[in-house]
């Protein structure tokens, strides 16, 4: 009897984890599927991707249902400018990045003759037509290199495919911190663009990042930026995107970003007088010890102290009040 073969090449592609990016296809969004009045570096709305809009811009950052057709995509990133800024300071810079642990890519071989080729692959949409910057950065050996893209036609999905060499002389830490960054830029002031655009991998120089005659996404409130199926991949040649099942896309999420409700049960337990304690296991292993924020409900607390490490947390609150009491919310945060 003949053996039957596993009845998709793909489905053996999905299991080998290629995308060196988290969430590429934005479908995770733990923080709230919108946040508002962004101006400022932060992990805002898509799990993984961080925000960095250092201007008087101010923009909406939300999860979007317009995706490219016929692709598989059920969200995207959606950039909405809301306050505009057409003449930007020398300072302005706006990016749209995700940064990848050291220890998660080491067989890239960075620093070696066999360095290997990244490929990055992205779906991307925009009103505002022109030249666009996107680059790496590698923190450890603050080096960079970055390239261009062009959106031709305004408000129309479109695909976009570049190949990053290897760098021979770079370094990847093998550890649990910042080793590689994609960075999308969606507009700078000239201290990005004072140099010559850096097409090859160079020691990091603010200068150099711009191409020329890049678009400004914040100079006018008409403006929109839409993004998903982000590929960054060994090689020279970009594969389809890699869908992950939503457990696993959502754990992975997790190793950086935690959060709880109060549907969660977070109920806490009376150890003295006047103190309370709330003791809960992660959903997994986070990255390191996170960075707690909490609400409660009941009772005034007059003094708290919370820590956790990389295996439990701890989350103890003092109350002047002998009432029940419990954690309305939760966050454990871990990003790079």
């Amino acid at each position: 009897m003949a053996i039957s073969k596993i009845p998709s090449a793909g489905f053996q592609d999905n299991v080998k984890f290629r995308n060196l990016l988290i969430n590429g296809d934005h479908s995770i969004f733990q923080r709230g599927n919108t946040a508002t009045g962004v101006t400022d570096q932060v992990y805002s709305a898509p799990d993984r991707w961080k925000t960095q809009v250092f201007s008087t811009a101010v923009f909406t950052i939300s999860k979007s249902t317009d995706v490219p057709s016929g692709q598989g995509f059920a969200s995207s990133c959606k950039w909405d400018c809301t306050t505009a800024n057409a003449s930007p300071s020398a300072t302005t810079f706006m990016t749209h990045e995700q940064r990848i642990e050291g220890q998660n890519i080491q067989y890239l071989e960075y620093g070696t003759s066999s360095a290997k080729s990244l490929t990055a692959s992205f779906w991307v949409k925009s009103n505002k037509t022109g030249a666009y910057t996107v680059g790496l950065f590698s923190a450890d050996g603050s080096r960079h290199i970055e390239s261009s893209y062009t959106i031709s036609t305004a408000n129309t999905w479109e695909k976009k495919i570049i190949t990053f060499a290897g760098d021979t002389a770079g370094t990847i830490n093998n550890d649990n911190g910042e080793a590689l960054r994609l960075w999308f830029n969606l507009g700078s002031g000239s201290n990005w663009s004072s140099g010559t655009h850096a097409t090859t991998w160079s020691s990091y120089a603010q200068g150099d990042v711009l191409v020329d005659n890049q678009v400004n996404l914040a100079d006018s409130t008409d403006n929109e930026w839409y993004i998903t199926g982000v590929q960054l991949e060994a090689g020279t040649t970009a594969s389809d995107f890699e869908f992950l099942p939503v457990d696993v896309n959502l754990q992975r999420c997790q190793r950086y970003f935690q959060a709880f409700t109060s549907e969660d049960r977070m109920y806490a337990l009376q150890y003295a007088s006047s103190f309370r304690a709330v003791n809960r296991s992660f959903i997994c292993t986070m990255r390191t010890a996170p960075t707690l924020s909490f609400t409660q409900v009941g009772g005034a607390t007059t003094n708290n102290n919370i820590s956790a490490n990389s295996f439990f947390r701890y989350v103890n609150l003092a109350y002047n009040s002998g009432t029940a009491n419990y954690l309305h919310s939760l966050t454990c945060d871990s990003e790079l």
